[in-house]
């Protein structure tokens, strides 16, 4: 369901070596959604890249699963000290730990990656427990100046840029309440707007989607 897992492989060790930009936002973001899980939750984060986020969560839950389709992400991860409960694997974001529905699933900078988000976005309200939560933050290109993304799609064409889509947020709000999602909060960390954090509830009755047991994807 996510293109350009080359691309990520490729760019995962100078992507683990660069810093983050903004601290005080990201430390904003993780404390938010951080008050969000509870102690018995079972935890699925999705586009886990290196796992900084996921190391820094997992304590506060029962379980975490964190994935990528990503090999050399995952590596790197799987490389750093993790607390207990965590567990890094490579797979693709349409995919769910064995033991049935989770209580939240993380989708940091991943769902403008994914190239059938109605369909990933199905399958993640199915496989969420009743009343679960997805929490996300997505960048929306399609809220950029023009000249911005026409730089991207230029980028993009020699190898520079991911294979993205230029979502909206309208859009991308809009993909949430088709796949069975009520947003409960948004809000943006940083000075980036094109960037929502989102946190959405399943509250909508699932029509068809369903998430398959994880299984570690071919390489590319």
């Amino acid at each position: 369901m996510t293109a350009g897992a080359a691309f990520w492989d490729r760019f995962a060790d100078r992507y683990a070596a660069r810093p983050i930009r903004d601290v005080a936002a990201y430390e904003a973001m993780l404390a938010d959604a951080a008050a969000r899980l509870q102690p018995g939750d079972r935890v699925l984060e999705i586009g886990c890249g290196t796992g900084g986020t996921a190391i820094r969560l997992a304590p506060g839950v029962l379980s975490y699963v964190a994935t990528d389709f990503s090999a050399a992400m995952i590596r790197i991860a799987e490389a750093k000290p993790a607390p207990p409960g965590l567990r890094f694997q490579r797979a693709e974001a349409g995919a769910l730990p064995e033991g049935g529905p989770v209580d939240a699933i993380l989708a940091f900078n991943l769902l403008h990656l994914v190239e059938d988000l109605p369909g990933l976005l199905r399958a993640l309200r199915g496989g969420l427990a009743p009343g679960g939560q997805l929490i996300c933050k997505t960048w929306c290109f399609g809220d950029l100046p023009l000249r911005v993304r026409l730089a991207f799609r230029a980028l993009r064409l020699v190898g520079l840029f991911p294979p993205a889509r230029f979502l909206t947020e309208v859009q991308l709000r809009q993909a949430l309440a088709d796949a069975g999602f009520t947003i409960v909060a948004t809000r943006v960390f940083g000075v980036r707007a094109q960037a929502p954090y989102i946190v959405a509830r399943a509250t909508e009755p699932l029509s068809g989607g369903v998430l398959l047991p994880v299984a570690e994807s071919p390489r590319p």
